[in-house]
């Protein structure tokens, strides 16, 4: 079921929105591609708070359909190099964006140590249960002091419930411990900024024709019912978007640390 959950919510709905985008219009393929989590403002903060500029190498861990990678290309001239496992969202990002795309898994990233200038990992973190895993991989292929842009639900006690399938929700302290025992300093953190209403009205006319097209599709189902479930979490206030910016320590600093 988790499984089923979350290919519905990451790659099914990855590919049907970019054949939405290509009925309405190329206008509309960042926001829908950015998947309802991060709006323009959050994207530039994380850009500015890691300093990216013209022709920084910047890997997208769990890039999804490319909206961030794609924004942040136009927007500051960055050489994004996106990772994602899922077919559909690897696909959808070429697709869309013509971006490069490594298909693999964030746990095992197939890149040479410290081969990227920055990198950022938006809405992915909470869906995996090693953690530790994915942060350490990151950081081996950071040059040393390289920053990290992070967009994680954060819960606000390990009792948050019932929590959508596949979803393991750091809270604040586990994301600190997380990122020290990585060889992460966290530097500045902030909450959710507002979208603009531009950008949700693209966003709501792709999850329109898609619902036409796919509304009686089992993964549609799951889809919506992942995203209900995180609503509700979000309504409640039991859980909280965060932006993170974190430098990755140099190697004589990790090795001191052990």
């Amino acid at each position: 079921m988790t499984v089923a959950a979350m290919v519905a919510e990451f790659d099914d709905a990855a590919g049907w929105t970019a054949e939405a985008v290509e009925e309405l219009g190329i206008q509309y393929a960042i926001p829908a591609a950015c998947r309802g989590s991060a709006s323009p403002g959050a994207l530039a903060w994380l850009a500015e708070a890691c300093e990216l500029s013209a022709g920084t190498r910047l890997l997208d861990v769990g890039a999804g359909a490319g909206g961030p990678a794609a924004w942040v290309a136009e927007q500051f001239g960055v050489r994004p190099v996106l990772l994602e496992p899922m077919q559909a969202a690897s696909r959808a990002a070429a697709r869309l964006f013509g971006l490069p795309v490594i298909a693999a898994d964030g746990a095992r990233i197939p890149l040479r140590t410290a081969s990227m200038d920055a990198a950022w990992c938006l809405g992915v973190l909470c869906t995996m249960e090693d953690k530790a895993a994915l942060l350490g991989e990151i950081n081996r292929v950071l040059t040393p002091g390289a920053s990290l842009g992070l967009l994680v639900v954060v819960a606000q006690s390990p009792q948050c419930l019932p929590v959508p399938e596949g979803n393991y929700f750091p809270t604040q302290d586990d994301l600190e411990a997380l990122l020290d025992r990585t060889g992460f300093t966290l530097i500045e953190q902030t909450g959710r900024h507002a979208t603009p209403l531009s950008w949700s009205r693209r966003v709501d006319q792709v999850r329109g024709v898609i619902a036409a097209r796919h509304r009686s599709a089992e993964a549609y189902e799951l889809a919506a019912r992942q995203a209900e479930c995180l609503s509700r979490l979000f309504a409640t206030n039991q859980v909280s978007l965060e932006l993170i910016h974190a430098v990755s320590l140099s190697r004589g600093s990790r090795a001191r640390g052990r």
